[in-house]
């Protein structure tokens, strides 16, 4: 191979998801099954090679971050307050699930033995949370439904890989013990947990000290690998300790490193998140496409078909468990009905739609042993893969293109409640800020220009905030006016009267208060809706 060709294939796949995302934001498809049809068509292309997936690598590289930035990015507060329907979701389901495509499974494949039907099962059970979140994280979705869907991808994939090797073990050494599997789930999951809340108070811990912005966004991004090594070291549950400790770095951040540190470590993990979550989605593709290169045309069908009935298995299943396990228990006990009242039918239906398997069910297919303890073939192990890949490519291509229009013909009302919250904490954040320039006025620290200049900004960021029309009409002639800076400073650098250095530092200021008064902008929306739909 030519000594370039790692670096212009990079080339070639950094440009081919660019590509993918910028249409992916003008076709009504979402960017994974963009990804993934690529991904497909490139496995078809005899000059492509189609690299190996090493079970190993996708779960060390591609999932701790991605755990760990989904948890980071979750509201605790929020996570709490619907700690039962995620709980109901992303263990119970998963059981469901489970046992559902284990007995349909044995019916299709005659002398499939039970601890393979489970680990099958196991295998497709758990929703991919970036599939979803990449459709439905850009439309107008109530903010529950977001919130649930995004808590149970933290869990359940926990308890879907505790059932998996489980399985395995009972499929390898023939002996299986469910009460084990039990103890060994809540072990798993407790140990797990506290290794990565242990990870994450060391990690804020060495961020107190560093004040560094380069290694504070180092230690942050080397904590996920971190927790997940520790955990997988001690057999415990890699998958929570990520959770965990996202959770808990994200709950102690904002009082560990200063704002340029925040900033950066953002901007970081969105373009290593993005990159990843890119990645995945393509080698899906290609690794359907080579499975399917190396069967015969007339075997395909025989394949296939397995893999239609299984992905209408859980599709099904999960339709049926959302509206049971939302009902069946404010049935049972009145007080959660009192407290939690049932909600929208619509929410219900969306829920139970976002079903889309990923990366998660394809690592663990490819994870299976070759061989039992006694030496021979892992039963049924090319099957599985192909019904997994089947599964997979089903619920992307049927669930997430079809969720978009579902969600639009839904319209749902826009919430207003964030806003609410936001400018409420604005205007309490300013009444403090205040209160300090008071105190600083009286200790003599600033001239009386100073702090009149000071009051002055005050007041105005609160008039953006009480009359919202009128700050948004302040805001686009503010955006005009730095852009007219801007052309100023391009102009004079390149007239040679100031350095690159000055224009980047410039440049810098004009965009921090550019994505400020945006951030106001949109708050300033939601107040306009707000006042309007009243």
């Amino acid at each position: 191979m030519n000594s370039h060709s790692p670096i212009l294939i990079g080339i070639a796949f950094a440009a081919l998801v660019a590509a993918l995302t910028a249409f992916g934001r003008r076709l009504p498809v979402p960017a994974p099954v963009l990804q993934v049809l690529a991904g497909l068509a490139l496995g078809f292309i005899p000059s492509v090679t189609v690299p190996e997936l090493e079970p190993d690598l996708v779960f060390f590289v591609f999932l701790p971050p991605i755990l760990w930035a989904a948890a980071y990015f979750t509201s605790l507060r929020e996570f709490k307050a619907n700690r039962r329907p995620i709980a109901l979701l992303a263990i119970g389901l998963v059981v469901v699930t489970t046992v559902g495509v284990a007995v349909v499974a044995r019916a299709l494949f005659p002398g499939m033995p039970w601890a393979v039907a489970i680990a099958l099962g196991a295998i497709v059970s758990p929703p991919d949370a970036v599939a979803a979140a990449a459709v439905v994280s850009r439309l107008p979705v109530p903010r529950r439904v977001i919130v649930i869907l995004e808590g149970e991808s933290l869990v359940n994939d926990a308890s879907a890989l505790v059932l998996y090797r489980s399985a395995v073990v009972a499929a390898v050494a023939g002996v299986f013990s469910f009460g084990e599997s039990i103890v060994r789930f809540f072990v798993d999951a407790g140990i797990g947990t506290l290794i990565g809340l242990a990870v994450g108070w060391l990690i804020i811990r060495g961020a107190r000290r560093t004040r560094d912005e380069l290694a504070e966004t180092l230690l942050i991004l080397a904590a996920p690998y971190a927790a997940w090594m520790l955990a997988e070291t001690l057999h415990v549950s890699a998958v929570l300790a990520c959770v965990a400790g996202g959770l808990y770095t994200r709950q102690h951040l904002s009082t560990a490193v200063g704002p340029k540190s925040r900033l950066q470590s953002n901007a970081v993990w969105d373009v290593l998140v993005f990159v990843l979550n890119a990645m995945i989605f393509v080698l899906l593709g290609m690794q359907f496409a080579k499975l399917l290169r190396t069967s015969e045309a007339a075997e395909l069908p025989e394949l296939l078909m397995p893999g239609l009935v299984i992905s209408i298995v859980v599709i099904v299943v999960r339709l049926l468990w959302v509206p049971i396990a939302t009902y069946l228990p404010r049935w049972l006990d009145r007080s959660i009905a009192r407290r939690d009242p049932a909600p929208p039918v619509r929410s219900l239906v969306l829920v139970a739609w976002t079903s889309m398997r990923g990366i998660v069910s394809l690592a663990t297919a490819l994870a299976l042993p070759l061989t039992l303890a006694d030496g021979s073939a892992f039963p049924f192990r090319e099957q599985l893969l192909y019904v997994t890949m089947v599964v997979i490519l089903v619920t992307l291509v049927v669930q997430g293109c079809s969720l978009a229009p579902i969600i639009r013909s839904f319209k749902f009302a826009p919430e207003t409640r964030q806003h609410d919250e936001e400018r409420f904490a604005r205007l309490e954040a300013m009444r403090r800020a205040a209160e300090e320039l008071e105190d600083a006025a009286r200790e003599g620290s600033l001239s009386e220009a100073d702090v009149a200049w000071l009051r002055h900004e005050l007041r105005e960021r609160k008039e953006h905030h009480r009359d919202p029309h009128g700050a948004h009409a302040r805001h686009e002639v503010r955006a005009r006016m730095r852009e007219a800076e801007r052309r100023l400073l391009v102009r004079l650098r390149n007239e040679g009267a100031i350095s690159d250095e000055v224009l980047r530092e410039l440049e810098r200021e004009l965009d921090f208060d550019a994505l400020r008064g945006e951030h106001v902008d949109a708050g300033s929306h939601g107040a306009v809706a707000h006042t309007a739909a009243r």
